[in-house]
């Protein structure tokens, strides 16, 4: 279910077509670049409760809601929504914990290292002619310990999508640099999502030996790995020690510094 933006528990909206902001609080700033988008930046930023919204709609191509590149972040019980590159989790590590992410085309991309845990991730209706990725990557080097883990989250069609599912393809993501590596686990995949998974960029076959995209442990109608993408990249993960890597204390270190956030989460598998 969307949020109610501006009521309830979701007391502030970004909206970033109207407002132009730029404040310092302690040692991270927050800010809207070119009136186009929120960006955070700094140490120990932690957001709760608040929606960022992108109102450009689907028709205006790329139009970012929230670029983060804050280190040791936490964005709690927030709504991320737009349509094309909602979410810009740019660098650093990033935790996401109980949130709604709404998006159509790469709607969550970047190259940090980020888990997104117990969230939401609301596929939209797209344009006609495209299909949704969740995911673009952008891993350019193979010694980053970056990349994009989803752990007992949700992934379903969003209202507008829903009476459509059928005329659209979804696709868990797509290699936007050589390295990029997604991994999903734990998490249930509704039946909007490709058999295939995962979609090449374009109509090349670039990055499928060298990307990491791993699924562990998911259920739901959408979750079968029987007919995946054959590259040499995708990893259907059966073991423990694997999908570990892609945990709050495996990927980000989570268990050094979340503790003093007061914010949940769960460290292993």
């Amino acid at each position: 279910m969307y949020p109610v933006l501006g009521t309830g528990r979701y007391t502030s909206s970004t909206d970033t077509l109207e407002f132009r902001l730029l404040f310092i609080v302690s040692n991270f700033y927050i800010f809207l670049l070119n009136l186009l988008n929120s960006g955070i930046d700094g140490l120990h930023f932690i957001a709760r409760d608040i929606t960022f919204q992108n109102t450009a709609g689907p028709h205006k191509g790329q139009a970012v809601a929230l670029r983060s590149a804050s280190d040791l972040s936490v964005f709690y019980r927030c709504a991320i929504s737009g349509y094309q590159d909602t979410l810009m989790a740019h660098a650093q590590r990033q935790f996401y914990r109980q949130c709604f992410i709404y998006g159509t085309v790469d709607f969550i991309f970047g190259n940090a290292a980020v888990v997104f845990q117990n969230c939401n991730i609301f596929a939209r209706k797209p344009l006609d002619g495209q299909a949704n990725m969740i995911t673009a990557q952008g891993r350019g080097d193979p010694f980053q310990n970056t990349g994009i883990s989803f752990h007992n989250c949700q992934i379903k069609a969003a209202s507008d999508l829903k009476p459509v599912v059928d005329k659209y393809k979804t696709f868990l993501g797509r290699p936007w640099q050589q390295y990029s590596r997604v991994m999903v686990m734990k998490t249930f995949m509704d039946t909007l999502v490709s058999p295939l998974g995962w979609s090449p960029w374009g109509d090349t076959d670039f990055a499928q030996d060298t990307l990491y995209y791993g699924e562990y442990e998911n259920y739901g109608p959408g979750s079968s790995t029987a007919n995946r993408v054959k590259w040499p990249g995708y990893h259907a993960i059966t073991n423990p020690k694997e999908a570990s890597k892609f945990t709050v204390a495996g990927l980000i270190t989570g268990p050094t510094w979340l503790a003093t956030t007061t914010v949940p989460f769960t460290s292993g598998l």
